[in-house]
């Protein structure tokens, strides 16, 4: 490296460093992985039994590959080019999974390739299968390659629309989610150092990729695909849960649910857990078809803080910042910042409630049920939030500045609660051309900085306009 380039360098890191210091963003270059597992030692699966046919179970044998890695002090474990099916596997510390262009990982459809373990499922701890791939207990370890994984999720998916038939028919949308037991794609548990590159994921069954309960994790430059077999639901991005330290980049994401969402615990057992989400970096990614460009909640038990999104783009992303709790939640969203953002065709570029689809978030045991009979992760959905204060969710002093948003369908849909406003939410540098402002209802100390809306088509709000907002959009 020549002279000049290495002072080019150092100056574009030191002005990083002192931008991110002046704006109380100093803890960003902290976010990541801060190590990587030794390739010293290689271990190929197909050693240990993993055949590349398409048909054969190799769940088995892969695992054999990464047992005797692990017990060798780590390395890493390839497959040779080909097609192979796997039911769920489990890295371990200081082993690293190469899945090579030439590899594709076909998911297991029966459910019992996957053990049933301890977890966290959208905010209830509960027992339920485990991923397609898993780290859990780990430190060390990496899944990286230009090689996909398809999940084959369709499985899943038809188990779910089934059972909603029979639930919602009986009362019990708000359980059928957990009690489908859905196959997630990859999850991290309880780990630290952990990298997630380069690879595409296709057709999740449920999420796609989970981080729980972890810290100093690196998910770079992977790929989500999970709209070519249908439209499957809940086949979120990437959520990040209860974890910190947390750099997310690079990505491109096509789900059926929210893109990049933030998670914390839901209701009384999240708040019995009390884990925030918190140093979160997504940064120079892209979300096409899906939920959410960056979401924040409905699990916001644990409290989401200290978390910047920039550089994105979204493209045909039902919202863009959202944020959704429910008044039995709690937690606080606090210190976000949603800058260098470019959207096109978004039905939302700002979107948040606090008192999101009732019918999901409220949990009501019907007639007939006996309540000492009923599952244990019932049970903690029914247990009430006391006092009720408790549950009531809070948002503040979120940073909004240089998003650029086209062909949109409403700039808001806002709605705050009388006993909780939306609190110093700042927008600046900013220009949006949408067909409608869309409602805005229960803020405070909102502010507008060289923000300007091409609005199309006039519509009335729901309730008229905070009196600081309207005033700024007549301007």
């Amino acid at each position: 490296m020549n002279k000049q380039r290495t002072i080019t360098l150092l100056c574009l890191l030191f002005s990083t460093i002192l931008f991110a210091q002046s704006n109380h963003l100093d803890w960003v270059t902290k976010t990541g992985a801060r190590s990587f597992p030794s390739t010293g030692r290689i271990f190929s699966a197909n050693d240990y039994g993993a055949i590349a046919d398409g048909k054969t179970l190799s769940s088995p044998f892969i695992q054999k590959a990464i047992d005797a890695c692990a017990a060798k002090g780590g390395g890493l474990v390839t497959l040779q080019p080909g097609t192979y099916v796997s039911g769920a596997l489990f890295l371990k510390n200081n082993v690293h999974l190469r899945i090579d262009k030439s590899v594709l990982i076909l998911g297991s459809q029966n459910f019992d390739d996957y053990p049933e373990i301890d977890t966290r499922i959208a905010g209830i701890e509960m027992k339920w299968p485990a991923a397609l791939i898993n780290i859990i207990n780990a430190k060390n370890a990496a899944v990286t390659g230009e090689g996909t994984v398809n999940a084959r999720g369709k499985f899943c998916w038809d188990k779910y629309w089934a059972m909603r038939k029979d639930y919602d028919t009986k009362g019990l949308r708000w359980i059928v989610d957990y009690d489908a037991k859905r196959v997630r794609t990859l999850l991290v548990q309880n780990a630290s150092g952990i990298q997630i590159k380069g690879l595409t994921f296709k057709n999740a069954g449920f999420w796609t990729v989970q981080l729980l309960y972890s810290h100093h994790l690196t998910v770079d430059g992977i790929i989500i695909k999970n709209n070519e077999d249908g439209n499957g639901p809940s086949t979120d991005g990437i959520d990040i849960d209860s974890s910190s330290w947390v750099l997310v980049q690079n990505c491109d994401i096509d789900c059926n649910d929210d893109n990049f969402c933030l998670k914390a615990g839901r209701d009384w057992d999240g708040l019995r857990v009390n884990r925030p989400t918190e140093y979160v970096v997504i940064r120079k990614c892209l979300a096409r078809k899906g939920g959410g460009l960056v979401t924040l909640g409905s699990e916001t038990s644990g409290g989401i803080r200290h978390v910047l999104a920039t550089d994105l783009v979204a493209t045909h992303t039902d919202n863009g910042l959202r944020i959704k709790s429910a008044t039995t939640r709690g937690g606080t969203i606090e210190d976000i910042y949603f800058r260098n953002v470019t959207m096109d065709s978004v039905k939302f570029v700002f979107n948040y409630t606090l008192n999101w689809n009732p019918s999901y978030s409220y949990s009501e045991l019907p007639k007939g049920y006996s309540y000492e009979t009923l599952p244990a992760h019932w049970k903690s959905m029914l247990e009430k939030v006391i006092p009720v204060e408790r549950g009531i969710p809070h948002a503040k002093d979120i940073y909004v500045s240089n998003v650029t948003a086209t062909n949109v369908q409403n700039v808001f849909s806002v709605v705050g609660l009388e006993q909780s406003q939306l609190t110093n939410f700042n927008y600046s540098n900013s220009k949006i051309s949408a067909d409608a402002y869309g409602p805005v209802e229960y803020t405070k100390g909102w502010k507008f900085n060289n923000v300007a809306l091409d609005i199309k088509k006039i519509k009335p709000s729901v309730k008229p306009q905070p009196k600081e907002v309207e005033e700024r959009l007549k301007q």
